[in-house]
């Protein structure tokens, strides 16, 4: 019997359960590609864990997911992984979208809480001694994103008040369908559909006056963001 065999897949196993609890649907081709394994591994990988207990569905063409409520116990977290998301917290913390910061805050606390004691003492430890410094004169600050976020995956409809530069003091109405969110150069900005120009468009946070999450559901957009990328080069070129 080969012990480092035996490790080594007993590590991928779990990583493929928090894998499976990550994400809602996973393809054998994805968990292929993922822990650099043969879709035929996979496939003796997922009979294992079922055969351990675990709840795997199987939908077919479309991949595994677990049983809706199945849990188990938090997994601890290595050193590295722990180093790597105190890293991340105090860069977040420099970020502008106040409400992005507190939920991120929020969420390491309860992720320090099952840190075994002596991992969570080099974690606070980190947190004092690591420090991101942002060299710029941009003060504006936004508090959306949550919300955002909450009615881009429930398919929400968002009434927002919209000035188009700091400088101008006139603001617009539109109701959009929230697509996707990114960040550069401390900007957040979203893609959403905008019903009154009935296309695409990208919008500041910080320059959003006014949001309201309304009660109206929109259809899923067909359109990849990668796609939508694609179709503003093609504009550019145009």
């Amino acid at each position: 019997m080969d012990n480092g065999k035996d490790i080594k897949r007993l590590s991928r196993l779990t990583a493929i359960l928090t894998q499976l609890q990550t994400k809602r649907l996973n393809t054998a081709s994805e968990l292929a590609e993922k822990f650099l394994v043969t879709k035929r591994t996979i496939y003796r990988d997922i009979k294992a864990l079922e055969m351990a207990g675990v709840p795997i569905l199987v939908e077919e063409g479309k991949g595994y997911s677990l049983m809706e409520g199945y849990r188990v116990s938090p997994i601890m977290f290595t050193e590295s992984e722990a180093n790597a998301l105190i890293t991340a917290e105090q860069l977040i913390l420099k970020n502008k979208e106040s409400s992005f910061v507190k939920e991120y805050s929020e969420a390491i606390n309860k992720i320090k809480s099952v840190l075994r004691n002596n991992t969570k003492d080099k974690a606070n430890l980190l947190s004092d001694r690591v420090v991101f410094r942002i060299n710029s004169d941009n003060d504006s600050t936004s508090n959306y994103l949550s919300t955002i976020q909450l009615a881009m995956t429930n398919f929400k409809l968002i009434k927002i008040k919209y000035r188009f530069s700091s400088e101008n003091k006139q603001f617009t109405e539109r109701t959009i369908e929230p697509f996707a969110i990114y960040s550069t150069q401390e900007n957040w900005l979203l893609i959403a559909y905008c019903r009154l120009r009935k296309d695409f468009r990208a919008f500041r946070l910080d320059r959003i006056l006014d949001l309201l999450t309304l009660n109206e559901q929109f259809e899923p957009h067909d359109i990849t963001l990668q796609q939508y990328f694609e179709s503003c080069k093609k504009k550019s070129y145009s």
